[in-house]
This record gives structure tokens, sequence and C-alpha cells, in this order.
């Protein structure tokens, strides 16, 4: 009597499954300049509104703060990956696990995990839009599905899913693969080789139901940083967040940052 139910894998099976699962590995695709102008093609192609534009953030003092352009809604950092930011993110990611630290995260916050390699700059530019998409896209017919924009498109498609699942979809999604591509080649610098090593990262920080978030794909979960005023991203952003970033830079200058505020083009 064979005492096997049919809903049972075999151990060939078994092992088939196993084996094919750990060796998924997802893809890897060329890095993003931190440029603004590069990050703005990006996101015009996929959406953004022309009433908004990147613009470099050129130091984080009040006199250089005060040349970004108003009603800053977002900030990508670009930080170099060090011992101390490592050792930083352990610390903090067991402080929330085991309650030491506080980490309540608004159900109105779009948060995805990034696991294609290289692919930060996207997935900042993403958690940057996605969470200010109410004010900084095109205006479309939201009856339009076939000529939604990009941004439209992916938000409708992923709102339900997990922050895992999104990282999944970007792993499959050819579309963004290529759009992020082009924007590899319209930068300044010469592209580095696909296995060279990466030791930067790129992080966004925005305000969501009037908190500050910190939105990092390879976190478990979007980063509470408390309460703040509408229009005080910027400053709030360098004082609780990017000057804990230089300090673990151990003495690196590999910064770059910019902010999504209005197009001064338009002033």
């Amino acid at each position: 009597m064979n005492s096997k139910t049919e809903n049972e894998p075999s151990p060939q099976n078994f092992t088939t499954k196993t084996k094919q699962k750990m060796s998924h590995k997802p893809p890897k695709w060329l890095p993003l300049e931190s440029n603004p102008s590069v990050l703005n093609d990006f996101s015009y192609a996929l959406g953004l509104s022309t009433s908004y534009a990147w613009s470099d953030i050129f130091g984080f003092d009040d006199e250089l703060l005060a040349m970004v352009p108003p009603n800053c809604r977002a900030v990508v950092l670009l930080f170099p990956i060090t011992d101390k930011s490592e050792r930083f993110q352990k610390e903090e990611r067991e402080a929330i696990e085991c309650g030491k630290r506080a980490n309540e995260v608004s159900s109105n916050v779009y948060y995805m995990k990034q696991t294609v390699g290289n692919a930060c700059g996207t997935i900042g530019v993403f958690h940057a839009i996605m969470n200010n998409r109410e004010d900084v896209l095109t205006n479309q017919n939201e009856d339009d599905e076939e000529n939604k924009n990009y941004f439209r498109r992916f938000f409708e498609k992923t709102k339900d899913m997990t922050p895992d699942e999104r990282a999944k979809f970007v792993e499959t999604d050819t579309d963004l693969e290529s759009y992020h591509a082009t924007a590899v080649n319209a930068g300044d610098t010469e592209v580095p080789s696909l296995d060279a090593k990466i030791d930067l990262h790129f992080i966004a920080l925005v305000e969501r139901d009037g908190r500050l978030y910190e939105l990092d794909g390879r976190k478990q979960s979007a980063i509470d940083h408390g309460e703040i005023e509408r229009g005080d991203l910027l400053k709030q952003s360098v004082e609780r967040v990017i000057k804990g970033f230089m300090e673990r830079a151990d003495g690196s200058i590999h910064f770059g940052a910019c902010a999504l505020a209005e197009n001064s083009e338009l002033f």
C-alpha cells in the first residue's frame, strides 16, 4: 500500500524544486549616475510632470540648501558603503526587531525591496515618485488604461503587492530594464563593467502623512525618522539622516544628492 498522499511531493521533485529555488539569481544592471540631467530624462520618459525636476544639492549647509528650488518633494542620496555604515544598518535592524527602536510605518508609504543588482538608483527614483504620485505625475484620464504613463501603470500593477513581490516584479520587467539601460548610457561618466565592484548606494527620503521616511531597498522596511512639518523635508533630511551617513563614511567624499522640487526653468 502506498502511504504517500496525492499532494505530497516526491523526494525527487522536492530536490529539483529546492535546487531551482537555490539557483535563482536575480539579474544585475549597470548603475545609474547621480546626475539630475540623467534622472530628469529617465523620470520624464516614465511620466513625471515637467512642473517638477531633479536638481543638484551642492552641499548640506543652509546657504547651499537655499539654492534648491522650492517645494522639495523628495531627496535621493548616493552614499559610500563602508564598514561603519554596514554595522549601523545591522544594529538598526536588530534594534527594530527587538523593539528598542520604534518604527511605525504608515500604510500609505510605498516601499519596495531591491533584488536586482545595481538597481538602487532606479529604486530610489521610484520610491520618490510613488510616494508623491498624487502631485508630480502628468495629468491623465484615470479611465484611459491604454495611455497611462509608466509610473501610473507600475503603481496599479504593484499597489497590492508586498515589498518582496514588488522586487520580483522588477526582476522580470523588461520595459523598466530598457528605460534603466537608456538612462545609464546617457550619463557623463564612463559606464563600469557589469562585474565591477560598486560600493555606492542610493536611497530616497520622502515625507508621507507628516513624517520623514528613509526608503532603502536593502532594508526590511521603510525607516521612520519622525514627524516633520510640510515644506521642511530638505532640511530635516539633512539633519536627521544625511549627516549620519556622512559620519559613517570613514572620510569618503563620494556623496551625491538630488532633490525632486519645482522645475526652476519654469520660474
